[in-house]
């Protein structure tokens, strides 16, 4: 019987920890700010779980089982992805961000100038 019992506290305990952080979490509903502009959080999750639980001796024969279950759930908002007229950008939250990120960050904005620059180039009258 008390493997009944530990099963259902797990059970219950990983259903409210499903309700709580499911995949809209991580990269959550759409804000649509007007026709042109949408917003897009992303967070990190993190989930810690235990449990455990035992027969306890008595003086009746009866089952008489003893446990508990425990989790926490810590959400980090990181970024937004912003989409504003079909340009799509990652807005990181940290001003630290590791030097990757960052690179990669800027490779949009620098390819954006750089076609904006050749863009101009072929433009202007040839003298």
């Amino acid at each position: 019987m008390s493997e009944q019992n530990l099963e259902n506290l797990v059970k219950a305990a990983t259903e409210k920890i499903h309700e709580i952080a499911d995949c809209e979490t991580v990269i959550g509903k759409p804000i649509v700010v007007n026709e042109h502009v949408t917003i897009i959080p992303v967070s990190k999750v993190s989930v810690g779980f235990a449990s455990g639980g035992s027969d306890l001796p008595t003086s009746v024969a009866k089952d008489c089982f003893g446990g508990g279950a425990g989790a926490g759930i810590t959400i980090n908002p990181l970024a937004f992805i912003t989409i504003t007229d079909g340009d799509v950008k990652l807005l990181q939250m940290t001003m630290n961000a590791a030097k990757e990120n960052a690179l990669i960050n800027m490779v949009p904005e620098v390819i954006d100038k750089v076609t904006a620059f050749i863009d101009k180039k072929k433009a202007q009258p040839e003298e």
